[in-house]
């Protein structure tokens, strides 16, 4: 791949690193307002990926469009208990609200829209009710979020953040009056702050943690006094996906067009990503802390990228880039295009070092985060390479989605509501291709990743960009 020019290559650097942490930029009107978007439960602000795109397809500056990465991003057991490498409800509120007094400071807008997944609705809440957010806050966007829990249970697990009918959600669900005081129980008001305006968009169906049944909560035969209308809220807009799963009510292309929708009055001219000529890419080289997913720095991580060819997976010549990561965590920037698929390296000390295999990036991304893959010890043993396939922005459903890894139906997809988001196959032999293929209506990706020798602690990872 050529070199690009020197002032280019910074000129890329730039525009891309504005959707980063820094260098959000003043000087744009309300008319554009910034957007903070909120990931889920052990997410990474990798996942609004595609979402950006669509936004600076349909001309809203880079700039006012902001990612955020909690640190650790999984749940505890009891939000009243610290938890090692897991994080509470107060934690995640008080993280967004510095956030989005960083953002407003950095644009000088008066105002931010929020859009969340699944939990980062819950910080989206927390922090307009009690956690400085009111008045900052024009829109609030919740995809998915468990508003009335993934169970409502006294008995169960009682103290957990996704209990319905436990202490987090029943205060943020009080019954609220038009100017936001507290109604006495029983009495009939809206379940969301007011002074802004608000909108759910929930499956019909198809969301595995707005369930009847307790299946995927380990508890299968169990009600979870939980029906598909839980995450809608008295108060807000609510909307309804069909047949889109748990985080398709986000990152889907149709989630966009509601929001677009929402924040501007009108439709979206086109849901497509607009590619462009040239890429920038950069991201987080992150660990595991715990035991538990971490988005923070792995300090020491070597990060290497190469280009591959698209129908063998096979390296094409000397890395792109081959960098050991300092205590900020970056990896980047890497310039490219968009019509590259890439190999990235990720090898953090103590960790399997993990093969992760995209199809080319149609636009330039500051949210490329690396986060090394689990090797069981039982799956080294016995195979020898270990491929997962991942579509983190979407379930695997069927009958709904074809998926096939390595020529067959890809292992451990049940029919039904669409729960799983990765699939694992053990080869006999490694350094060979391995093609992973994934149709939903028109969604279609075919990238094919190669097997590493799982003894020698090599794992591939063959990622989804829908």
């Amino acid at each position: 791949m050529p070199a690009l020019p020197r002032r280019a290559w910074i000129a890329l650097a730039a525009s891309a690193l504005l959707s980063a942490c820094a260098g959000l930029g003043p000087g744009r009107t309300d008319a554009q307002p910034p957007i903070v978007f909120v990931h889920g439960n052990g997410d990474s602000a990798a996942t609004w990926q595609t979402t950006l795109w669509r936004w600076e397809s349909q001309g809203w500056p880079r700039a006012r469009l902001h990612a955020v990465n909690f640190a650790n991003p999984l749940a505890r057991d009891d939000d009243t208990q610290a938890q090692a490498g897991r994080s509470g409800t107060a934690e995640q509120r008080d993280f967004l609200a510095a956030e989005v007094d960083r953002v407003l400071a950095a644009t000088g807008a008066r105002q931010v829209v929020l859009m969340a997944n699944s939990r980062g609705g819950n910080a989206i809440r927390h922090c307009i009710q009690s956690g400085g957010c009111a008045g900052k806050v024009s829109h609030a966007i919740l995809g998915g979020t468990p508003n009335h829990g993934v169970w409502a249970n006294p008995g169960f697990r009682p103290n957990n953040e996704f209990n319905g009918a436990g202490p987090f959600l029943t205060a943020l669900n009080a019954p609220k009056g038009p100017d936001g005081q507290l109604l006495p129980a029983g009495a009939v008001g809206v379940e969301v702050t007011p002074g802004l305006r608000w909108m759910t968009i929930r499956s019909d169906n198809n969301d595995k943690f707005a369930q009847p049944d307790g299946l995927w909560i380990g508890a299968k035969g169990t009600p979870t006094n939980v029906t598909a209308e839980g995450p809608a809220l008295r108060g807000a807009d609510n909307v309804v996906l069909p047949g889109r799963d748990h985080r398709e009510v986000s990152y889907h292309a149709e989630a966009f067009a509601q929001a677009w929708r929402f924040v501007t009055g009108r439709a979206p001219a086109s849901t497509a990503v607009q590619p462009e000529e040239r890429v920038l890419l950069d991201g987080l080289a992150t660990g595991i802390t715990a035991g538990s997913p971490s988005n923070q720095p792995a300090p020491g991580a070597r990060v290497s990228v190469y280009a591959v060819d698209a129908a063998t997976g096979a390296r094409l010549g000397a890395p792109l880039l081959d960098k050991t990561v300092a205590a900020d965590g970056r990896w980047g920037p890497l310039a490219t295009d968009a019509r590259t698929a890439l190999e990235f390296v990720l090898a953090v000390p103590g960790l399997a070092t993990t093969h992760v295999y995209r199809a080319p990036f149609a636009r330039s991304s500051a949210v490329v985060h690396l986060r090394p893959e689990r090797l069981l010890p039982a799956d080294a043993q016995a195979a020898a390479a270990v491929v997962n396939l991942s579509r983190p922005r979407g379930y695997f459903g069927l009958p709904r989605d074809v998926v096939l890894l390595d020529g067959a139906p890809a292992p451990g997809i049940a029919p039904g509501v669409a729960g799983v988001s990765s699939s694992k196959k053990l080869l006999a032999e490694p350094d060979r291709p391995v093609v992973a293929e994934f149709r939903s209506g028109p969604i279609a990706e075919r990238i094919v990743g190669r097997g590493w020798p799982a003894k020698e602690g090599h794992v591939t990872l063959i990622e989804l960009h829908e």
